[in-house]
């Protein structure tokens, strides 16, 4: 399995050359340095740590300019362990970029979700509505009774599902196919949406499924050749 960072930029469309419009998410990939390796004798799993974007020498802690100088560069703000035998020859300070991938791969993306702010019973857990007559009252989005007496003497269970905060959930699309890699703009191009905002962290790792690659599709080559 092989991963690393970005950052989700945005939708746009791309073509193929015979017509075919690919919906597209742009994920842009600074460059991921290895800060830590684990290794079966020391820690019982092969892993690598990798840190990604620069932070600012005034907000690191003296713990993270410790860690960091150790793999030889700065303070990062964003660090993520990767179980990965496929990368393991990399060493401490070494430096992964989009190309880490290829056209055609099939991959996982784990982000967090969009948050959407308090939402009521209805729209967060599917729950019905009351009754629009015989003397409901004017609200009906609302939750029903939840007295219980005889069953539990009144007592509200803990995790009952209720109105609250939705959405900021960690969540992974899954098998989905890298169209292009784009390295003169580091950004991978992933068919289909991504978890999260814009802007937001995700981690791109290899699929789970059983195909891990599929023939790449060809894009549209909008260059002008001179004659």
């Amino acid at each position: 399995m092989k991963g690393l960072m970005g950052r989700k930029l945005g939708m746009t469309q791309v073509f193929t050359n015979d017509g075919t419009l690919i919906p597209v998410t742009v994920v842009e990939v600074t460059p991921n340095v290895v800060t830590q390796k684990k290794t079966v004798e020391n820690d019982g799993y092969v892993a690598l740590q990798l840190g990604m974007e620069d932070l600012k020498e005034s907000k690191a802690t003296k713990a993270n300019k410790g860690h960091a100088a150790k793999a030889n560069t700065t303070a990062k703000r964003f660090y993520h362990e990767f179980k990965s035998d496929e990368m393991a020859d990399l060493e401490v300070g070494a430096t992964v970029t989009a190309d880490l991938f290829a056209a055609g791969d099939k991959v996982d993306v784990q982000g967090t979700s969009r948050g959407k702010g308090y939402m009521g019973a209805i729209y967060r857990n599917n729950q019905h509505m009351l009754p629009a007559t015989h003397g409901t009252g004017p609200v009906h989005r609302t939750a029903g009774s939840m007295a219980t007496i005889g069953r539990n003497n009144g007592y509200i269970n803990k995790n009952k599902i209720m109105a609250g905060h939705e959405g900021t959930y960690t969540t992974t699309n899954q098998n989905l196919e890298i169209v292009k890699v784009d390295m003169e703009n580091n950004c991978l191009l992933i068919k289909g949406n991504v978890p999260g905002p814009r802007k937001g962290l995700v981690f791109v790792k290899t699929t789970v499924k059983p195909v891990k690659h599929v023939e790449p599709v060809e894009l549209i080559n909008y260059e002008i050749k001179e004659a």
